[in-house]
């Protein structure tokens, strides 16, 4: 797997005001002191460190969830990714989004309890910390909707869905300060409210969740962002999938479904007219186009998510109508002809399935939705996940340097 790096270089200087110190000379003035961070001065660069660190590990984490899902097939030369297209994601194969995923939980968390510790600043009426609390609650969705077990600052193991309720915490924190802020954080309110939706939904709790969702505007759209500026900053899912042949939407279920603008993608073909081959020489190269860049942003909430949340529940109490009254909503916003709904609930369930994963498709949120419907029983239940695993485990990193896991080593 091919991972960013940051390469981060640092240069400072001053000119010598007196003649015979010379004008090669050189200070560093060392790593920025601690309590320098404890001032309002500090916290927009804060909350830009939240996002991108954010950004740094959601398309890394889009790239897995792709294949030990449903959303990718696999055509490239990576060791891991053969095996995790297969349903194997084994602990020393994750070291590093293990390593990612809790740095940004924990530099949200800590960054909102040092925007609380700040005597002077308005921390109740801020854009930044409702949006900081806003990354707090996306850190913890991510984790809960991925992993198998929650660690916190190498503790013991937990019940993953210990995450989804740190992040409704979260969430609601960013709500209550959003809507003090006023017009100024009217987007980080509407990201806020989806994502406790989907929190609530992972907790079983549909009235709440339905309740938020109904809040949101069904063209709303929140982004992770990336850039062309550096590397680190670079979508690497563009990387992957779209300059390199890694990753193919060939062997996925999408690829018998076209011209849906949710799930856009093109048979790439050599210049003699055959099919492109991806990286193992084997597999056609049939290319993702909702990503051609590597500035590409990529939605962490969205209106129509929320819209599939109210037909999902509807769905739960038998409403088949009302469940295709809310996905036709959803398929409006992309300019999609409604469907016609079914007579029975099974072929309901499986319509709702494939077009939840088509509004989410390559988001990184696919995994988590599987393992839910997998656990369900009646027409709910997905088998997708039927002998693969279902989860990111506990990295070997963390079991090697957690005292209260190494028990745990093979």
């Amino acid at each position: 797997m091919m991972t960013k790096r940051v390469f981060l270089v640092a240069l400072a200087g001053t000119l010598a005001t007196v003649a015979c110190n010379g004008y090669l000379d050189v200070t560093n003035p060392g790593p920025i002191a601690d309590e320098a961070l404890y001032t309002p001065d500090a916290v927009p660069s804060l909350v830009v460190g939240m996002s991108s660190d954010l950004s740094n590990v959601l398309d890394e984490i889009t790239r897995i969830t792709s294949i030990a899902g449903d959303e990718s097939g696999h055509g490239g030369s990576y060791t891991a990714e053969q095996i995790w297209v297969k349903g194997v994601v084994r602990p020393e194969d994750v070291n590093g989004l293990w390593s990612a995923m809790h740095q940004v939980r924990f530099e949200s968390e800590s960054g909102v309890d040092r925007m609380k510790a700040m005597t002077s600043f308005a921390y109740n009426t801020s854009a930044y910390a409702a949006r900081a609390n806003m990354f707090g609650g996306f850190s913890n969705r991510m984790l809960g909707e991925t992993t198998c077990e929650a660690v916190f600052n190498a503790g013991p193991a937990e019940d993953y869905k210990t995450y989804f309720t740190r992040a409704e915490t979260y969430f609601t924190e960013a709500i209550r300060i959003a809507q003090a802020a006023g017009t100024s954080a009217t987007d980080i309110l509407n990201a806020s409210y989806s994502g406790r939706a989907a929190v609530r939904v992972s907790l079983g709790n549909w009235a709440g969740a339905v309740a938020d969702a109904a809040l949101v505007p069904s063209n709303f759209v929140y982004l992770a962002y990336f850039s062309t500026n550096s590397t680190r900053e670079n979508n690497s899912l563009v990387q992957e999938t779209y300059v390199r042949r890694e990753f193919s939407v060939f062997g996925s279920q999408w690829a018998q479904v076209f011209k849906d603008p949710r799930v856009p993608w093109d048979t790439i073909k050599t210049t003699s007219g055959s099919v492109q081959k991806g990286q193992d020489g084997i597999t056609n190269f049939f290319r993702q186009a909702k990503y051609k860049d590597l500035g590409a942003d990529i939605a962490i909430a969205k209106g129509t998510e929320m819209l599939m949340i109210r037909a999902e529940n509807a769905l739960r109490g038998s409403d088949i109508a009302g469940a295709f009254t809310f996905i036709n909503q959803q398929r409006a916003v992309s300019a999609m002809t409604a469907l016609t709904a079914p007579a029975d609930l099974p072929t309901a369930w499986a319509t709702l399935e494939k077009e939840k994963g088509a509004v989410l498709w390559l988001e990184g949120r696919r995994l988590g939705d599987l393992r839910r419907w997998y656990a369900e029983s009646g027409p709910a239940h997905n088998t997708f996940l039927e002998g693969r695993d279902k989860c990111i485990p506990i990295s070997l990193n963390e079991l090697q340097t957690n005292p209260n896991l190494r028990s745990r080593l093979p």
